[in-house]
């Protein structure tokens, strides 16, 4: 039986894994230290509610701790680790560059250093559309050069992968960054797009929308990431770099439309130039995933209206 250490464990695409690692049969180690990046209720709601009935053992602390890394993996006896803990968010990334640096970097430097000592069958760690920057060739490929990161949590992102390259040219770990595309749905994080839309339209709030809403992306729903997440885990071996996300792009109007109809209601709009940091097209070639089995299969009417679904019974909102 496959046992997987999943960092960020009690985060949005972390407790979706650990179900469907769970569901098939193999056994799961989570590690978060519940920061209060967005609200700590939220996670220890996914490990109570919706991870409620499963059997898993559970590490409250930091990645960035040596000792408790190396107590986890010398106790538990892993066999592959999805690395998903962050600081996430390209643009609360400006405002603390160093806290950034330090989770994103040295926090893996240290679960990588634990995966070569413990020979680890296979590390998975999430990348991000974000080191793309603004490259203007879409869709973005693998291939695409990502030196001109415009963010520090982009740089962050970049420095993992080149790292993670260093440990397979040097130990041979087998080491896969997954650029993540835009994910949203149920219990998704409270400072994304979808969620904050939500929170205003339901409260006849005005929604920001940057670039006057002249933006693009590859909306990607959880449960595609969760199976492209297993997919990888399972077949991918070596060093490689591989994109994850939805197979259409969308623009933000039509993901703001298709909200409003599952609400009932209209939104009211405040129009604000683009922040710094964001780019106005995110949008994935997905050629390379495909050839391992994967494709997306949730259309934006169908993720929308799931997540809408759970929002109103999360927060006992009609």
């Amino acid at each position: 039986m496959t046992k997987v250490l999943i960092t960020g464990g009690a985060g949005f695409i972390g407790s979706a894994c650990a179900k469907a690692l769970m569901d098939r049969g193999d056994e799961v180690v989570l590690i978060d230290n519940f920061n209060d990046y967005y609200d700590p209720t939220l996670k220890e709601a996914r490990i109570k509610k919706f991870l409620k009935g499963y059997k898993f053992k559970l590490y409250r602390g930091d990645i960035r701790d040596e000792k408790l890394v190396e107590r986890i993996f010398k106790k538990e006896k892993i066999n592959k680790v999805i690395h998903l803990a962050a600081m996430a968010g390209v643009r609360n990334s400006l405002l603390n560059p160093k806290l950034y640096l330090d989770v994103n970097v040295m926090g893996s430097v240290n679960l990588l250093e634990a995966a070569v000592k413990y020979k680890i069958k296979n590390f998975v760690f999430a990348s991000s559309s974000s080191v793309y920057g603004n490259n203007k060739k879409v869709p973005f490929a693998e291939t695409d050069p990502v030196d001109t990161p415009i963010s520090p949590y982009a740089a962050s992102k970049k420095a993992d992968e080149l790292i993670a390259h260093v440990y397979n040219h040097i130990y041979g770990l087998n080491v896969t960054a997954l650029r993540f595309f835009t994910v949203y749905g149920p219990w998704g994080r409270p400072d994304m797009a979808l969620m904050l839309f939500t929170e205003g339209i339901m409260k006849n709030e005005p929604i920001k929308v940057f670039n006057r809403g002249k933006m693009s992306r590859n909306f990607t729903y959880i449960d595609d990431i969760v199976s492209g997440v297993l997919t990888v885990l399972d077949k991918c071996t070596g060093y490689d770099v591989v994109n994850i996300g939805g197979d259409r792009e969308e623009t933000l109007t039509r993901y703001i439309e298709v909200l409003e109809d599952n609400l009932g209601k209209k939104a009211k709009k405040k129009l604000l130039p683009m922040q710094p940091g964001d780019v106005p097209t995110t949008v994935a070639d997905i050629r390379k995933l495909r050839k391992l089995g994967w494709h997306p299969t949730t259309r934006i009417d169908q993720g929308i209206k799931n997540f809408v679904a759970w929002y109103r019974e999360y927060y006992k909102v009609k």
